[in-house]
């Protein structure tokens, strides 16, 4: 089928998106729209004093200028955190909610402290400047590590710590067991940096409401719009979600950072409320990494331990996970504590147990962002791994040989609770060698040397768990013309769904793309969603899509078979045709869809009109795995690491579209790849200035960062769900963030370099040459 599941079609939403005729958040503008700007905090941590608007609220063009006392008297409410989870003594988690507007003390670098809003953005600015807000600076902990610490400045004065809570995972008396008989056990300390998504658009939002209807709208960039209704509805305006739309167009980029939650969602569409006129904000690049989640951040301690073989007998992590100064939401509460699971990889490890510590820290609060906890998951096993390997002095690859998940294990439940239905991750890494030419690596080292520069290489192992069973809809509805609409829970924002469904509707029903139209983001279209997160739009929403395809096929069975004159058993259905088995007598899809609205021609019983719906809930998480290979040189004279090549061997079940499954692979290993070779948000100790708030500062990889990528499939599909689809969207970051760092120690380990923490920065990798040369 030209444009069926498995084919490299192209997208069709590129033209639109390439001729600049998307829709994205910053077109939309609105009659006798206000614009709004907010006053963030320059200070990490301090007492608000006072805060005078007299002056702003008197600038020409002002329509309102609000603090966080005019938000409380509202009585509008703040959302929270819900899932269960305790300190390590046992006592209740300390999850501090977020204020829309801070009334007495900010925490960090960026909270907000009042709004402005104006006729025009440029009067907004102005008056902004002359909001006068006296603080009172308090000490206040940026660093993840200090934070940590018994005797670190206190985010919360009624924390006793800056520890949140504790989770815990695994066997811990098992794991002592097996760490108590091992012959070696390796320790070490991995650092995982902060970074940002730094989207192609940054965020808006603008809020408008109906005092007629006594109805919000929200147009927005976010991954979940009806997740964002329902916590509008619910928990901050307390009215029927009936009373809340959100719309979301074309979205510049999410990467999981846009998720939901944000504050200006809520006062955007209470100052449209008490204004009675639409409110719009657009963030500027300059005050993004202010006004946005970030994501990664953690410091794990993990110990491998093995026998006198080389077998791998257990695995302990102690990790500390910054998030932030205040736990917004449960989405907070997701990376990576609810990822960690796959930290013991695709090894085989009888035993295991993590403790993750949750920090607060006068710091922007961290969320998922791509990989959601996966990377740092698969960066910690493949880092001790390799150091094991080095220290115990086995070869790498043979040591992962000796202790990878064989088939003849597999379905596989990992000691920590993921359960691998399905893989061939030893065919994974076979394939990967070959296909790398790891057995000439030697040869291509000695060249590099003979040239003054160091040679490196990588080959890990990633696996990923993703797509969780959460449930997702789907539906199709046909017109009278005989055309279809199809309408879908999840939300894309760059990764192509709109080519990905069509094609899946076209093998189901093979219905011609052209004559299908694509509807996501709206809660008054869409009857339900849970969003794009966690590679998990094809295997849910795709799924839904599957069987509400298999429902139009059944009606349309019923009502071929009486337009045919033959028994309902005797209709089958190919090649967009119902056609009466043994024959040649048949009628087309398109016609059947257009009788179903002609009562006088349908069978009896059969209501009139095609539109099936459909809700698919997944029993289980997906394994997306791979195996990935990079190969780096360095200059020691200059620190500058080049990234030479870069090979992945993926297994993400069925393959939707060749050519889009690429696209998202080959974006992963660039962030994953940028992460490691620069990206990083710094604050500066003591007094918690952000020192990265733009792209002067914060190390954005380039196209000359990057190589060529090269990709060889080797799926194998689930049987949990109808397509057989594992997840692609994150595949590419999980793999990247440990490969590319492997191959950076790999090529400095014979210059005597032992330990470096991401970013690999020329600068960074420079003073540690340097320092291995002092030694």
């Amino acid at each position: 089928m030209k444009y069926g599941v498995g084919q490299p079609v192209r997208r069709f939403e590129d033209r639109r998106l390439l001729t600049g005729k998307g829709h994205f958040q910053d077109d939309l503008t609105l009659p006798h729209q206000l614009w709004a700007v907010f006053v963030r905090s320059p200070h990490a941590h301090a007492k608000i004093v006072s805060i005078d608007t007299t002056a702003a609220a008197n600038a020409p063009g002002v329509a309102a200028v609000y603090t966080g006392q005019d938000y409380a008297a509202d009585g509008i409410a703040t959302p929270k955190a819900a899932m269960p989870r305790k300190k390590r003594d046992g006592s209740p988690m300390f999850a501090p909610q977020r204020p829309a507007i801070v009334i007495d003390r900010v925490r960090y670098v960026g909270d907000t402290v009042a709004m402005v809003v104006a006729e025009t953005l440029a009067q907004a600015k102005d008056a902004a400047e002359l909001v006068d807000v006296r603080y009172e600076a308090l000490p206040s902990v940026t660093s993840l590590a200090d934070a940590a610490r018994p005797d670190s400045p206190r985010v919360w004065d009624e924390n006793p710590d800056n520890i949140s809570h504790t989770t815990e995972r695994g066997d811990r008396a098992a794991t002592d067991a097996a760490f108590a008989r091992a012959a070696h056990v390796v320790r070490r300390r991995y650092v995982i940096t902060r970074v940002h998504a730094q989207y192609m658009e940054p965020r808006g939002s603008i809020g408008t409401y109906d005092e007629g209807e006594d109805r919000f709208t929200l147009f927005a960039d976010v991954n979940y719009p009806h997740r964002v209704r329902n916590m509008l509805a619910n928990m901050v305006f307390k009215v029927p979600e009936s009373h809340v739309r959100v719309q979301v167009r074309d979205v510049g980029g999410g990467f999981g950072a846009k998720g939901w939650q944000y504050v200006d969602h809520r006062l955007t569409l209470w100052a449209a409320r008490k204004l009675g006129r639409p409110v719009k904000w657009k963030c500027e690049r300059s005050e993004v990494l202010l006004a946005d989640e970030h994501g990664r951040d953690n410091i794990g301690d993990i110990e491998l331990a093995l026998d006198k073989d080389g077998k791998f007998l257990g695995l302990r992590l102690h990790m500390f996970a910054s998030i932030g100064a205040y736990i917004a939401s449960d989405r907070q509460l997701l990376t990576p504590f609810g990822q960690i699971g796959t930290v013991t990889g695709v090894y085989d490890i009888p035993a295991a147990f993590v403790s993750i510590d949750a920090v607060l820290s006068n710091t922007s609060p961290t969320a998922p962002y791509r990989g959601a906890g996966r990377p740092e998951a698969a960066y910690l096993i493949e880092r001790i791994v390799e150091d094991a390997a080095r220290e115990l002095n086995i070869d790498p690859i043979a040591l992962r040989r000796r202790n990878i998940i064989p088939p003849e294990k597999i379905p596989y439940k990992a000691p920590l609770g993921p359960y691998y239905d399905c893989g061939a991750f030893d065919k994974n890494m076979d394939l990967a060698l070959e296909a790398a030419d790891y057995a000439g690596f030697a040869a291509r080292r000695e060249a590099s040397c003979r040239a003054g520069l160091l040679r490196g290489i990588a080959v890990v192992n990633a696996i990923e768990q993703a797509a969780g069973p959460t449930p997702e809809y789907a539906e199709i509805r046909f017109n009278p013309s005989g055309t279809a609409i199809m309408f879908l829970g999840t939300k894309t924002h760059g990764q192509g769904h709109e080519t990905s469904f069509k094609q899946i509707l076209h093998e189901k029903l093979g219905i011609d793309p052209a004559a299908v139209q694509f509807i996501d983001g709206d809660t008054d279209r869409v009857a339900f969603g849970m969003g794009s997160n966690g590679s998990r739009s094809m295997v849910s929403g795709g799924s839904a899509l599957t069987l509400a395809a298999d429902k139009v096929i059944a009606k349309g069975k019923r009502i071929a078979a009486h337009l045919l004159e033959a028994a309902e058993a005797d209709i089958e259905f190919a090649n967009a045709t119902f056609s009466v088995t043994g024959t040649d007598r048949g009628v087309t899809l398109k016609q059947v869809a257009m009788t179903a609205f002609q009562p006088a021609r349908l069978p009896p019983g059969v209501e009139p009109g095609l539109y099936e719906n459909a809700t698919y809930a997944p029993k289980r998480d997906t394994f997306p795995n791979g195996c990935h290979v990079a190969e780096v040189e360095i200059d020691p004279e200059t620190g500058v690491v080049a990234l030479l090549s870069y090979l992945v061997v993926d297994d993400v079940g069925t393959i939707i579209n060749p050519l889009t499954l690429a696209g998202q692979i080959h974006g992963g290993v660039a962030q994953g790849a940028g992460q490691v070779l620069g990206e990083q948000v710094v604050y500066e100790p003591g007094s918690g200035q952000l020192l990265t708030a733009s792209f002067m500062d914060y190390v954005m990889p380039r196209a000359d960062t990057m190589c060529n990528i090269r990709i060889v499939s080797n799926p194998v599909p689930t049987p949990s769900n109808p397509l057989g689809a594992k997840g692609a969207g994150e595949a590419g970051c999980v793999g990247a963030l440990p490969a590319v760092m492997i191959a950076v120690m790999n090529a400095l380990q014979p210059a005597g370099v032992r330990e470096l923490d991401m970013p690999a920065t020329p600068e960074r990798v420079w003073q540690a040459l340097q320092a291995a040369r002092a030694r």
